[in-house]
């Protein structure tokens, strides 16, 4: 035992210590946070796990989609997944977080033969991707559907979002704009649109958002036909009626219906 311990004088060197302590590790978190270096470190660790994980997805991935393919009548593929599983649709996802999902990179070529598919569908993943990226997973969309197959796409509509800064609101506007501030933006205390509309494409990883016009544009240019838009959750098809689900997963139904839409495409017959 050190000399002078259990006096007063250690006992006050001890509490000293623990205080710089308690000082020093925040600190020091603080610093290595603000490192390039270490913020590198940890980010190649955490990219190099996906990566090992993306192979592994890939070795199991074949014989998920080929059980499906050969225990169903009528095709339908879902893209980006997440948690929203649909039954009796192969479900995939560049991330998979359940092992009934089967990993696919919707930005690269699909691992699928040509003609596969009646039915595909993606909500709210497109915006997630550049334009690029998006034009490239329309056409591999296209290639993987028979012909007469339908794709539907259900995004956020930029002019909607984008009309949110116009003097005059509606009702409808008014509330979209509270209730995203309030929940996401809760340092908007003024102009409270200005914030709302550069959170949608700031937040949540967005990288493009498209209106109506220019989805169904680039849904053309990739080849599709009939184009048609819908609110969420309604279609003629009863295949792709009420296959929408990011608001009943949010909670806030009203909130997605206002600002979303969908869009829906045939591939000709013959393929052209």
């Amino acid at each position: 035992m050190p000399r002078g311990a259990g006096t007063a004088a250690w006992q006050e060197e001890r509490r000293g210590w623990r205080t710089n302590n308690k000082k020093l590790f925040p600190r020091t978190k603080r610093l290595l946070k603000q490192s390039g270096f270490i913020v590198a470190i940890v980010k190649a660790a955490r990219a190099a796990v996906v990566d090992i994980k993306k192979i592994c997805w890939s070795m199991t991935r074949g014989q998920k989609i080929q059980a499906y393919l050969d225990n169903k009548s009528v095709k339908k593929l879902h893209l980006g997944t997440s948690k929203s599983l649909m039954t009796g649709w192969l479900n995939t996802d560049l991330l998979p977080v359940r092992i009934e999902v089967a990993y696919v990179d919707a930005t690269r070529p699909f691992p699928f033969k040509d003609d596969v598919f009646d039915y595909v569908f993606s909500e709210h993943m497109i915006e997630h991707i550049d334009y690029q990226s998006g034009l490239s997973m329309l056409r591999e969309c296209f290639r993987v559907l028979k012909p007469k197959g339908k794709i539907r796409i259900s995004t956020p509509d930029l002019k909607v979002l984008t009309s949110l800064h116009s003097a005059e609101k509606s009702a409808a506007q008014k509330h979209y704009v509270d209730f995203m501030a309030n929940k996401w933006v809760p340092e908007a205390e003024y102009c409270k649109d200005v914030f709302v509309i550069n959170n949608a494409f700031r937040a949540w990883g967005h990288q493009f958002l498209y209106d109506r016009e220019m989805l169904g544009a680039t849904m053309r240019r990739v080849g599709f036909e009939d184009i048609k838009f819908y609110q969420p959750g309604v279609s003629d098809d009863e295949n792709l009626q009420g296959v929408e689900s990011h608001g009943r997963d949010t909670g806030h139904e009203e909130i997605n219906q206002f600002a979303a839409f969908a869009v829906e495409g045939q591939v000709p017959n013959p393929k052209r």
